[in-house]
Parts: C-alpha cells; sequence; structure tokens
C-alpha cells in the first residue's frame, strides 16, 4: 500500500522497484546488488498476511528481511535507509495521558508484529552506531488508496492516527533529502495532524504536516 503510494507520488526521483514475485528481499545476494548505486533505500517489505497487527503470529522471514536491508546496505554503499516501523511498535489505544506519545520513550508492543517493528528499530540504533549508516523508522499511522477515514467499527482510532498520500510522500521526500540524520538515527511518526491524535509529531527533520481528520 505504501509502496504504490510513494510510487505515484514521488515522480521526481528516479527508482528502482525491488518486489515479488520478480525480486524477493529474502535473497539477500539479490539485495545487495540491486543496492548497489544508489543514495537511498526505502525498505516496506513485509509479509502482512500472516503478520500483522491483529494476528497475533510472526514470520521470521519479516525480520529476515529487516536483517538483509541493513546489511545489504552497509555492502553496497548505500548511506541512508529508511525503514518502514509502525505506530504499533508502542501501545496507544487507550491511551488517555496528559502527554502525547514520543517515539523516545520505552515501547510497549501492541502485538507480536509491533514486537517485530521493535526489533527493526533496535537493529537500526546498531548499524548507525557501530557501522554510521543512516536509519530512520517510520513509525506509519493509517495510509490508505482511497485516502478514507474507516469508521470505529471498521478499525478502533483510525481517525486520530491516519496519514493523508500527501503528508506521507512529504514525510518520506524530506527523509531523502534531508542533508544528515543528526546522530545517524532517528525514528518519528508518520500521523497527519488529526484532531485528537495520540501521537506527537514533532521531528529532527522539520516534516509538518498539512492534512488532518477533524471529524
Amino acid at each position: 500500500m505504501i509502496g504504490t503510494v510513494l510510487m505515484n507520488g514521488l515522480v521526481e526521483y528516479q527508482k528502482t522497484i525491488f518486489d515479488l514475485p520478480e525480486r524477493d528481499a529474502r535473497n539477500y545476494r539479490l539485495l545487495r546488488d540491486n543496492f548497489v548505486g544508489h543514495n537511498v533505500v526505502i525498505h516496506l517489505a513485509w509479509d502482512t498476511a500472516t503478520e500483522n497487527w491483529k494476528s497475533g503470529k510472526v514470520n521470521p522471514d519479516n525480520n529476515l528481511m529487516t536483517y538483509n536491508a541493513y546489511q545489504a546496505a552497509l555492502e553496497s554503499g548505500v548511506r541512508r535507509i529508511v525503514m518502514a516501523s509502525s505506530i504499533h511498535a508502542d501501545e496507544f489505544i487507550g491511551w488517555n495521558r496528559d502527554k502525547l506519545l514520543t517515539p523516545d520513550k520505552i515501547p510497549v508492543p501492541t502485538s507480536p508484529y509491533g514486537a517485530s517493528k521493535v526489533f527493526m528499530e533496535s537493529l537500526g540504533r546498531y548499524y548507525a552506531k557501530k557501522y554510521g549508516l543512516e536509519i530512520v523508522c517510520v513509525r506509519f499511522g493509517g495510509v490508505n488508496k482511497d485516502d478514507v477515514i474507516f469508521p470505529e467499527s471498521v478499525e478502533k482510532s483510525y481517525g486520530k492516527v491516519w496519514l493523508s498520500r500527501r503528508d506521507c510522500c512529504a514525510l518520506i521526500r524530506i527523509c531523502i533529502e534531508s542533508e544528515e540524520i543528526p546522530n545517524n538515527f532517528t525514528i518519528m511518526h508518520g500521523i497527519s495532524d488529526n484532531k485528537g491524535r495520540l501521537h506527537d509529531i514533532s521531528n529532527l527533520l522539520g516534516w509538518r504536516p498539512v492534512d488532518g481528520y477533524s471529524e
């Protein structure tokens, strides 16, 4: 879903698509070879059919693809990698404290899926500190192809975590174009400026959403 949004919205960049069925991110050598010559990698690969925030299941291949992406970036000379984390890395449903959720608190995942995203972030910290890779982990909120807000009966609190297609593209654009990533690593919430949102959307890169759900 997010890949389609970005392919349609980020028309100004020369891009290489690495996707099934022709290309498989579990194939490390193929992944590494395709990274060569690129400035930035945006890693979105995930088996959502098996592992998602509702399933209660994990697919070890997802963590394998996370590792492959970091290691392939290192070995191929890619300077920066943007990783698709998730708001499910930290429990937000039912959050009713005075302060907004910040990405620098110790996360309590919503699910095994969320825990896999915490692994993604932790491994990113390692590669940033150990090897100097520039890494942005985006905890994406709700992105959908029609830019609609699902009702509470379909997905609880969706209006508070919605990320518009326009804001999504602007977020990734600034991840690509920022001169540097402070301390080589950052986590940011990918959420539009929705009424009643639970997440702190301030960030070190200067991204500011222009959309927001207000009903």
